[in-house]
């Protein structure tokens, strides 16, 4: 009998500015197929967008070409490795010509692809005339847009490769079809297997963050701090039928078991049953992770159907201007001086802007770090006594010019406020910078048109469509669980890190918090506990609109979605945690209600 193929597939990037040793461990360790980087955050196209604007030259990850490609690139041709990367920012065209300057100075033949399309710059106007409006909060297209991004899927990039490249550079797609579009191209996959694209999907949300998904960022760190200085990267070794296996390379550090990669794969996510992609919508809600052997999962029993007939648009628009100004504050009363101090400067500055008409504030915050001030009202009584603390104050306004002031005043009040202070960070007056807000809507696919260039040659290319797409679909609340508790049982309080680990992050201005059962007998009282409910009220001091609770029954977990609760999202926000990374940590101290009996048996 033949040996099914398996394609193994390394994730050498969760973010541009991760490790450098990251590619070439896989490189070198991983016996992979391809080595595909995921770079585009949200934030980072916005600080993309900003850059071209400087130089005509810039607008990509340049670590992808200066720090993991230029040292690698003898080794990744000799092995026969391909690369996938969203590098390509706002600028495909330049990043692909810093890298064939790179291919041509070491004497190495070497098949670039380009994948564009998914620039709609040129489109805005059109696009407001249309009468475009926000897919969440459905306000009209705000004036001031600098640039617009479709998410496209991954079969632009498995033609690419169908059509001999070595390297395939895109712009901004979603981060798994790095991943999918391998696996399209290695299996033949067409636009109507929904379940394979689907599972393709899974494993490329598993690889877009890197070591998250190897213990990195894991709830219970202990178990993976050993390795922390040489984490091991995650290797998908994947097969035709859709199933796959989560590794990582020998000998290096971190862990991959059930819980670490449950974690990720809850990371930034909604609705589990509907997790919406360019070429399919998932669902992970039944799917089963199975430890078969040290450092390998087993993944299976993803589901799919057809995908919707839109894509997704991040646009961009300038919005203001913002600084941050942090000052130490020790001593007695560190906390009161801190949060007077903060107060008398956002006082002092508004007097000052009044006189000179430019207007109040568009929105400050004050956050008083090393006192739980990220808790809110779950912190514990003993942080409000601290003798260190930072008293970090946040500040947005429409005019450079205000902002140019408060950044002044920060400093000049030095000699007139508290005492116990000094600098945090490096000396000088806060750094004042534009903020550039985030847009998300949805335009027709019938709108887009892909192109692919092989070596800047034009590739003939017309985008797949399915014999049909399914409705944008809405997300539904569980039902509430019946009590568990009976009249015999004694109980008892344990914190929820007891049963079960977890991992957060940030959906536009939502937040999700993925939580995994230790043992599938836990759940039970997770979830009678843990309600829509008081995890609402538990997050009350940020959460603006409601929470939503998801079931993931074949994981033995739960995904909460908490909408609107990140002050407008990463790219504007002025929350101490923009990205709502620190959620999961935050829940896991959630008192569960258990019986006793239970509970002696814990940890």
């Amino acid at each position: 009998m033949t040996k099914a193929k398996c394609i193994r597939i390394g994730g050498a990037s969760g973010y541009w500015g991760d490790s450098q040793e990251a590619p070439r461990q896989l490189v070198m360790k991983g016996d992979l197929d391809y080595l595909v980087f995921d770079y585009l955050a949200e934030v980072t196209m916005s600080i993309l967008v900003r850059a071209k604007e400087k130089s005509p030259d810039q607008g990509y990850a340049r670590d992808f070409v200066d720090l993991a490609m230029k040292p690698l690139l003898h080794e990744i041709k000799s092995r026969g490795i391909k690369v996938v990367a969203n590098a390509g920012g706002v600028n495909v065209a330049a990043c692909a010509a810093a890298l064939a300057k790179v291919a041509n100075d070491a004497g190495i033949d070497l098949k670039i692809g380009t994948v564009d399309g998914d620039n709609l710059a040129d489109e805005i106007e059109a696009l407001r005339s249309e009468g475009i409006t926000e897919m969440f909060s459905g306000a009209e297209m705000p004036e001031g847009m600098i640039s617009a991004n479709a998410y496209l899927g991954a079969f632009p990039i498995a033609a690419a490769l169908d059509n001999g490249a070595d390297v395939v550079i895109t712009g901004r797609c979603v981060d798994s079809a790095v991943t999918l579009g391998p696996l399209i191209h290695e299996f033949g996959w067409t636009v109507d297997d929904y379940d394979k694209l689907a599972a393709g999907s899974l494993a490329g949300h598993i690889l877009e963050c890197g070591a998250q998904a190897t213990g990195g960022n894991f709830t219970d760190w202990q178990d993976v701090v050993g390795g922390w200085d040489d984490m091991g990267y995650p290797i998908a070794v994947c097969r035709e039928d859709g199933t796959f296996a989560i590794t990582k390379p020998g000998g290096t550090g971190g862990l991959v078991s059930r819980l670490t990669v449950g974690e990720q794969i809850l990371y930034e996510i909604g609705d589990p049953s509907a997790y919406i992609m360019p070429d399919v919508i998932c669902d992970f809600s039944n799917v089963t992770l199975n430890e078969t052997k040290k450092d390998w999962l087993e993944v299976a029993n993803v589901k799919g159907r057809a995908p919707t007939s839109t894509y997704k648009v991040s646009g961009t628009y300038k919005d203001g201007f913002r600084a941050t100004a942090s000052t130490v504050i020790t001593g007695f009363d560190a906390v009161d001086k801190g949060r007077a101090f903060a107060d008398a400067l956002i006082k002092r500055t508004r007097r000052l802007f009044m006189e000179r008409n430019l207007g109040d504030y568009r929105d400050t915050a004050v956050h008083i770090i090393g006192s739980q001030t990220l808790w809110g009202q779950n912190a514990e009584e003993a942080a409000a006594a601290s003798r260190e603390i930072v008293t970090q104050i946040d500040v947005r306004h429409d005019e450079r010019a205000a902002i140019d002031l408060f950044s002044k005043e920060t400093t000049g009040v030095g000699l007139s406020m508290t005492t116990g202070r000094c600098s945090a960070g490096s000396a000088g007056r806060p750094k004042v910078t534009p903020v550039v807000a985030q847009f998300a809507f949805q335009i027709d696919k019938a709108q887009i048109d892909p192109k692919i260039y092989i070596n800047n040659k034009p590739v003939k290319y017309k985008n797949k469509v399915p014999a049909r797409f399914s409705a944008m679909p809405k997300p539904e609340h569980a039902p509430q669980d019946a009590s568990l508790e009976g009249s015999s049982d004694t109980m008892v309080e344990v914190p929820l890190i007891k049963l079960a680990v977890a991992r957060s992050g940030d959906k536009g201005n939502n937040a999700n918090v993925g939580v995994i059962a230790r043992k599938a007998d836990y759940l039970p009282w997770i979830k009678q506990s843990a309600t829509e409910e008081a995890v609402r009220t538990y997050f009350a001091h940020v959460v603006e609109g409601e929470v939503i609770r998801f079931d993931l029954p074949g994981m033995d977990a739960v995904n909460f979605l908490l909408m609107n609760c990140l002050g407008g999202g990463g790219t504007s926000t002025l929350h101490l945690d923009n990205l709502a990374k620190t959620y999961a940590q935050q829940l896991l101290a959630l008192p569960v209600r258990v019986p006793a009996k239970l509970a002696e048996g814990l940890n």
